[in-house]
């Protein structure tokens, strides 16, 4: 009788490639949120000039994280989260963070990155979908950051991923209202201002 166990020859599945981008995307969001000051008003303008700070931040916060995780399931929003203001409830930087874990443990799973995620009765290549939350998480964390006095940090790689997205859908999300014209910055300027001005956001905002 062999008393030692037999060594797993079928490791877990290897994570997309996109994975890593993702976690760093969402860490960097969850960084930002902790870094809202305790009090800070929330009734004050942002780069996003259709929301106010609170209001930008629900709709960050909703579907960046569960709209993130939600969108691996390919289950539904529940209205009660889409009606909800999280930026009322006590530790809601925590909770968000909690909650940006969730949906990126959601897509480590192969299946979360195959076929195809329903988006209002249109599908849409998961993958692709991916992308453009990591945009979403990047971009909106920015936002967040700016109306709320500090900074958020992410790395080359990442920032060269957001530029990209931001360059292959920028025209379509104008075509609905999502971005602005784009804004002019100077030769050489890092791939994030690149990707913030190409969505229609001025780097040198200042709340």
């Amino acid at each position: 009788m062999n008393d030692h166990p037999t060594p797993d020859t079928h490791p877990p599945h290897p994570l997309h490639p996109l994975h890593p981008l993702l976690a760093r995307a969402a860490a960097a969001a969850a960084r930002v949120a902790d870094g809202v000051p305790a009090g800070h008003p929330l009734d004050g303008p942002t780069p996003c000039t259709d929301f106010d700070t609170r209001a930008l931040a629900n709709h960050w916060v909703l579907y960046t994280s569960h709209g993130l995780e939600h969108r691996a399931r390919r289950t539904e929003l529940p209205k009660a989260l889409v009606d909800h203001d999280f930026t009322a409830d006590p530790g809601w930087p925590a909770a968000y963070a909690a909650q940006l874990d969730r949906a990126v443990a959601a897509w480590a799973d192969p299946a979360a990155w195959a076929g195809d995620v329903d988006l209002g009765g249109s599908p849409a290549p998961a993958e692709g979908v991916a992308r453009m939350l990591i945009a979403e998480l990047v971009l909106h964390g920015w936002d967040v950051a700016r109306a709320t006095g500090g900074p958020i940090g992410i790395d080359e790689e990442l920032a060269q991923l957001v530029l990209e997205v931001v360059g292959e859908n920028a025209e379509l999300y104008r075509q609905y209202g999502g971005f602005a014209a784009p804004v002019a910055v100077p030769d050489g300027a890092p791939a994030l201002d690149r990707a913030l001005a190409a969505s229609g956001r001025d780097p040198r905002w200042n709340a």
